[in-house]
């Protein structure tokens, strides 16, 4: 189908211009429940029938102990896809939450959420782990860094993370959101939203919100930080031609 089509094809270019797949990888997919990883898993199942290095797909959500996430969807969409499904239970909720009552959460959280996905790749034999972060994601934490840092930084599209000889890759960083959330959509993904109480009430939601209202007035401006990212070679970024997309953003 078109649709599918055209996240594989964002997909696949990020996965080729930074070589994050060799022969004989095993890759797990760190599954939050929502739209973007669910996306990634998705196209990375598909990839996998024709991409010419093989390598193999795993399926991971940890669980951070919130009452009432139904995984079920999840579960059955990685066996319609033929992909091994793991869950890893936390207390990652009670500990930030209830134990520690944490004020600013996400920073832990992430960190905490990390710790567990790549503890449980490793035990189920992987050596790469595939993030769902996309191009928006690109364009806001490097306009977080900038905002609340004061600093030019981005995540890498490739980490290699020595102490657990894991190697991180962002194979959707050349994907809009918006075509996420129209896939989504339209194969109707079992996303499960987010128990998290901070959820939508973060920098990263005000900096979206942002970045919105600039783009009304300023067509093609995220298109244009990200060129920055590229151009100032921030963070592993390198700039690679034209972006395909680019005048869905101008027009």
């Amino acid at each position: 189908m078109e649709h599918t089509k055209r996240i594989l094809s964002y997909v696949r270019r990020g996965v080729d211009d930074y070589e994050m797949i060799r022969e004989g990888d095993r890759i797990a997919v760190g599954v939050s429940a929502g739209k973007d990883s669910l996306t990634l898993l998705c196209a990375l199942a598909e990839l996998r029938r024709f991409y010419p290095q093989s390598f193999e797909l795993c399926a991971v959500t940890v669980d951070m102990g919130f009452e009432g996430m139904d995984l079920s969807g999840i579960r059955a969409l990685c066996e319609e896809l033929g992909v091994p499904y793991h869950v890893i239970p936390t207390q990652i909720a009670t500990v930030i939450f209830d134990v520690r009552k944490e004020k600013n959460p996400c920073s832990l959280c992430a960190k905490m959420r990390r710790g567990a996905l790549y503890n449980g790749a490793k035990a189920l034999g992987c050596n790469k782990v595939a993030l769902g972060h996309h191009f928006d994601d690109v364009v806001e934490t490097f306009m977080l860094n900038l905002f609340y840092e004061g600093r030019l930084g981005c995540f890498q599209p490739v980490t290699y993370l020595s102490h657990t000889d894991i190697t991180m890759i962002r194979p959707m960083i050349y994907m809009p959101e918006k075509d996420i959330r129209y896939f989504a959509s339209k194969v109707k993904l079992p996303v499960v939203k987010s128990p998290c109480p901070a959820d939508g009430n973060t920098e990263r939601e005000e900096m979206k919100r942002l970045l919105a209202s600039l783009e009304r007035e300023n067509k093609g401006l995220r298109y244009r930080i990200f060129g920055a990212i590229q151009r100032g070679e921030i963070d592993g970024f390198r700039m690679m031609g034209k972006m395909q997309g680019m005048k869905q953003y101008e027009e």
